[in-house]
């Protein structure tokens, strides 16, 4: 039985999401196909109002509905110190875990030769920019325990020492290996808490 073109459009759509396979893909598409016709419009509605109403934050690099966005332009945040994540799901995790009221700068992933990626991708010379108005007194290295992550936390460090400021890397409550998103708010507590000097 051949599947019907609009059904198969989907399915193939579905497949392009990061971890989703063709069998997740198909069950999607038949929960999709067999859902009331208005969540099917919620849900086209919500990818394009992602698409239309989303930016990246021309300070920090996150994602937000306004720029700056909220943590950049929040009164009651330490402006003197700024956590360093690979990615905009980092600092989500980070947020949920209430342990960490500073600012904060997305590189945009880390340093990973095999994979193409040189310093030159990441957002560092955005990052020492920020940092040459002289306002910061404290970095926090939290890129992932990887060996990508580490390789960049050092790189950093290198690059960050010659200016006098403060620098920290997030306590190993994190196992090596693992992603900030997928670590749980105590442990996030806890491996900010137990930050030590770089």
């Amino acid at each position: 039985m051949r599947i019907p073109k609009s059904v198969e459009a989907v399915i193939v759509e579905f497949e392009k999401l990061p971890g989703i396979g063709p069998k997740t893909a198909e069950r999607l598409t038949y929960h999709l196909l067999n859902a009331p016709k208005e969540y099917a419009a919620q849900l086209a509605s919500a990818v394009v109002d992602l698409k239309e109403k989303t930016t990246i934050c021309e300070t920090c690099f996150n994602i937000t509905e306004v720029n700056p966005c909220e943590i950049c332009s929040a009164e009651g945040r330490d402006k003197s110190a700024i956590m360093i994540v690979e990615e905009p799901l980092d600092v989500s995790a980070l947020e949920k875990s209430r342990a960490y009221r500073g600012l904060y700068h997305i590189l945009g992933g880390c340093i990973a030769p095999l994979q193409g990626i040189g310093p030159e991708h990441l957002r560092i010379k955005e990052l020492l920019n920020r940092l040459k108005k002289g306002a910061i007194k404290e970095i926090i290295l939290a890129t992932n325990p990887s060996v990508e992550g580490e390789s960049t936390a050092m790189y950093l460090q290198k690059l960050i020492s010659p200016l006098g400021i403060k620098i920290t890397r997030i306590a190993r409550g994190l196992p090596v290996g693992a992603d900030l998103e997928y670590a749980d708010e105590v442990t996030l507590s806890r491996a900010i808490e137990g930050r030590m000097e770089y």
